[in-house]
């Protein structure tokens, strides 16, 4: 089936009526049926009618891109050159913003659209009303076939255009094949949101063949479960796991948007104690709604109603928490909870701690994990609470790991039946030993497919996680030989200039490409590099604004640390790298900041926290890295060059390409 919403060879368009092509449109749109819409989409069909005159191809009007959660307005196929074409109507200027959503179209199509990867896609925007602009060919520094965005007004799009073709000799292509070609994108977690919340599935939103299938299975693996549940009036936990960027918190959002309604019997909910991730989410889903409501139904949306509806969907677990703490033993409204990262749940420890500190509870005695059980068993009927699990991921004092959750079953709910994915015995996830003491229960129930084995993170290099632990286990050659794998897909360089560093994320960059530097939280030595982990920034703004807003990724000023990005991604990163991990003799040695010394971290929960730390900074680029080293200095003792030349030479050491 067609991506588009209409599409005909060109000679079939130039012959069919106005009406005629509007009606498929609108037939076809998941829009109202808005004035607005059919005026812009005569006006579209006009100008492409006098520019397609003499042109034989094929047109596709409103192509869609579910990972973006947008349409393309037009798409040429002339000449075996893919053309996408933004019109912006009525406009008398080239806005960056605009050019770089034609750009972001071209580089979907080209990383994504399996019938698009071998063509070559030259992007137009077409400002109506704007001044006249030299049509010049800039191909893309790094993509093959791939060239930059041409700007050009109504009068001269058809010259515009006969310019590009006439630049390249003619190829055979399968015009009528492309709008049912494979399209196998990788979304980050903000765009997956987005599309699952407006109606796309997992399958459409994977990349590959693999991911669609392995997600696809995992819920639908969970849809049996949830489903069985409430058929028997049991109450159930799963643990879902996943090798790293495999989607885990994907599925959560998949089976949350499934049932989101407060009137279905299913109602559920994604927790998160990652605040970062929930403020992000939130935001990204609230300001989607508004565009949506706008652009498909004509509605003018308050962004406090459509944060409203958000926060009923996506929730902080510790807000679930105190609200079931303080609602007088009543049950939650809903009957399916999805724990993301359940791993890094609170210990009974700093449960206790906190709950007297902060909450005034002096006789609280449990973990996180038995209490947030609690809660959902409040559920006269049935309940379902799915944890997501990831491996090494811990990076924070007091976090329980996964073996909490089935400790506390074992121990105080043992009418609950279990579903454990039959990876969680590896021993990244530290539960191997209270699994065997469960395992012979009848009420254990151990599934393949609660696991999910395909990496989806990069669509440049599915290594780079592997490469990355490499690193950091001190695994010299297996290091080096994954840089040599990885390197041409993946760039992955070395300096010691922060100004470099900038202008090659600057220069890697392209069209809406979000880029920004992220740092460990303990580097406190970066201060004459204005880089200042205490001072506060705002995470929603750096992960969603546009190039436009100082407190944006892209102005470079700001830094994210592990606790903002964790579970987030960029396309581009810099990895700015202090004294705090630092290559020894021995391999790494940690160190905290403490005063006006570096002080030894000695206890090894805290050694693994801040090698967690720097695993998840290193594993945040979609597209890739720069890492930056400072020279140090010898007139400041808190800056020595010591605590710098040997990390720097140990990853020169490993093959990394430096820019001088």
């Amino acid at each position: 089936m067609s991506r588009s919403w209409y599409n005909a060879n060109i000679g079939e368009f130039q012959q069919t009526p106005d009406l005629q092509i509007i009606g498929e449109l609108a037939q076809n749109s998941s829009f109202a049926d808005l004035p607005t819409q059919k005026i812009a989409w005569q006006k579209e069909i006009s100008i492409l009618r006098e520019a397609l005159k003499g042109i034989d191809g094929w047109l596709h009007i409103e192509f869609d891109i579910p990972r973006m959660g947008r349409r393309i307005d037009a798409v040429l196929l002339v000449h075996g050159l893919v053309i996408p074409v933004e019109f912006k109507t009525d406009s008398s200027q080239y806005l960056t913003a605009d050019i770089d959503q034609a750009y972001d179209y071209a580089l979907d199509l080209k990383y994504f659209h399996e019938a698009s990867h071998d063509a070559t896609v030259v992007p137009l925007l077409v400002a109506t009303k704007a001044s006249s602009s030299p049509c010049i060919l800039n191909p893309h520094p790094r993509v093959p076939d791939l060239y930059q965005p041409i700007c050009t007004n109504e009068a001269e799009f058809p010259a515009t255009l006969q310019r590009i073709i006439s630049r390249f000799p003619s190829k055979l292509f399968d015009v009528e094949g492309w709008g049912t070609s494979n399209y196998r994108p990788t979304p980050t977690i903000i765009e997956a949101a987005r599309a699952l919340y407006a109606g796309h599935n997992v399958a459409e939103i994977s990349r590959s063949g693999a991911e669609a299938i392995n997600l696809t299975q995992t819920s639908d693996q969970l849809f049996q479960i949830i489903d069985g549940a409430k058929a028997r009036k049991e109450k159930a936990i799963c643990f879902v796991t996943g090798v790293p960027g495999a989607g885990k918190t994907l599925v959560g959002l998949n089976i949350a948007t499934r049932y989101r309604s407060e009137e279905s019997e299913y109602y559920s909910v994604f927790l998160s104690g990652n605040k970062p991730l929930v403020d992000i989410l939130r935001e990204a889903l609230a300001r989607d709604m508004v565009y949506r409501e706008k652009r498909n139904n004509g509605n003018k949306l308050k962004k406090g109603d459509a944060e409203a509806r958000v926060k009923q969907f996506i929730q902080n677990v510790h807000h679930f928490r105190d609200d079931c703490l303080n609602n007088n033993g009543k049950p939650p409204v809903e009957h399916v909870a999805l724990f993301d990262e359940a791993q890094r749940a609170w210990d009974k420890e700093q449960t206790v701690k906190f709950m007297k500190q902060k909450m005034g509870v002096d006789d609280f005695d449990e973990s996180e994990p038995e209490f947030l059980i609690s809660c959902m068993n409040r559920k006269d009927d049935w309940a379902v609470i799915i944890c997501l699990v990831g491996g090494g991921q811990e990076i924070n004092t007091g976090e329980a790991g996964i073996g909490a959750w089935i400790e506390a079953v074992k121990a105080s709910f043992p009418d609950w039946h279990l579903y454990i994915s039959s990876a969680l015995t590896d021993s990244e996830y530290g539960a191997g030993e209270v699994i065997r003491s469960v395992e012979t229960l009848n009420n254990v129930h151990f599934q393949d497919d609660l696991h999910l084995a395909v990496s989806m993170r990069s669509f440049r290099a599915e290594t780079v996680s592997r490469f990355v632990k490499t690193v950091l286990d001190c695994e010299v050659d297996e290091a080096r030989n994954l840089y040599q794998q990885i390197q041409e897909r993946y760039p992955i360089v070395l300096t010691r200039d922060l100004d470099k560093a900038k202008k090659w994320l600057k220069s890697h960059a392209s069209g809406s490409e979000r880029y920004g530097m992220v740092v460990s939280s303990q580097a406190e030595r970066l201060k004459p590099y204005a880089i200042d982990v205490k001072s506060p920034m705002n995470h929603v703004k750096w992960f969603l604004d546009g190039k436009h807003d100082v407190r944006s990724s892209y102005y470079l000023e700001d830094v994210a640390t592990e606790f903002h990005v964790q579970g987030l991604e960029l396309d581009w990163v810099c990895v700015s790298w202090d004294g705090d991990f630092r290559f020894g003799k021995q391999g790494w040695e940690h160190y905290s900041f403490r005063g006006s010394n570096w002080q030894k971290i000695n206890k090894e929960s805290r050694k693994q926290y801040q090698k967690n730390a720097y695993r998840v900074l290193l594993t945040r680029a979609r597209q890739g890295m720069v890492i930056f080293v400072p020279e140090g200095n010898t007139d400041d003792p808190t800056r020595s060059p010591k605590y710098y030349d040997s990390t720097y030479g140990y990853l020169r050491s490993l093959g990394l390409s430096e820019i001088c």
